[in-house]
């Protein structure tokens, strides 16, 4: 019988890391929430879940001596998936925090949503999926999503922008650099499409 692939979920201490754990399970991974560096080098695909403070969750991440082994985890060409503060993490700065340094593997910045609607953006919204990408594999043209955030992410490079959302401008939702793939939205809540896209990422994880 074919082992499920195993996913390592980073544990920084920092918001509900299990309800991403317990989504990976549910199709199909054998995912573990875990700081162990062996455990992480040795793990098919990784996943860098977030919610919370920018500067907050990179002081947390380095707290846990996970900065080194995460950026090595991306260079390492296994599936990488970043979720929600997760994703912002793997940018460069966020004018959330100007002071503090993110992972910097997507260089560019984490901005603020305009001011002319609420934040958070807490809904469901609709994706425009700017360029295809596998793990949106098998879902709808324009899936719904989940959202809960105030800021998104403006890479240098728009072509790794993967899906946008409407909402007071156009706000960019999802990226793909190389092995990496980054989400604002949350997948483990976002019911039938969140769950279609983490079995992509846990196929391409049974894959590589």
């Amino acid at each position: 019988m074919t082992q499920p692939p195993r996913i390592a979920v980073l544990d920084y201490g920092i918001g509900n890391l299990r309800s991403a754990q317990k989504a990976l399970e549910r199709v199909g991974a054998h995912a573990v929430l875990t700081t162990s560096h062996s455990q992480i080098d040795a793990a098919d695909a990784i996943v860098l879940p977030g919610v919370g403070a920018f500067g907050a969750c990179m002081d947390a991440l380095r707290s846990a001596d996970l900065e080194e082994v995460t950026l090595r985890a991306v260079g390492s060409g296994k599936p990488f998936l970043g979720i929600c503060v997760g994703m912002q993490m793997l940018f460069t700065r966020s004018e959330e925090d100007p002071n503090a340094l993110g992972l910097d593997v997507i260089p560019g910045s984490v901005r603020w949503i305009p001011t002319s609607v609420p934040r958070p953006q807490m809904q469901w919204n609709q994706l425009d999926i700017a360029n295809p990408d596998p793990m949106f594999g098998g879902l709808d043209s324009k899936p719904w999503m989940y959202f809960v955030h105030s800021l998104h992410g403006v890479p240098d490079d728009d072509t790794q922008i993967v899906a946008t959302v409407q909402y007071g401008e156009k706000l960019n939702v999802a990226f793909r650099k190389d092995n990496v793939f980054a989400t604002q939205f949350h997948p483990e809540k976002s019911a039938a499409s969140g769950l279609a896209l983490l079995r992509n990422f846990v196929l391409m994880a049974g894959a590589s």
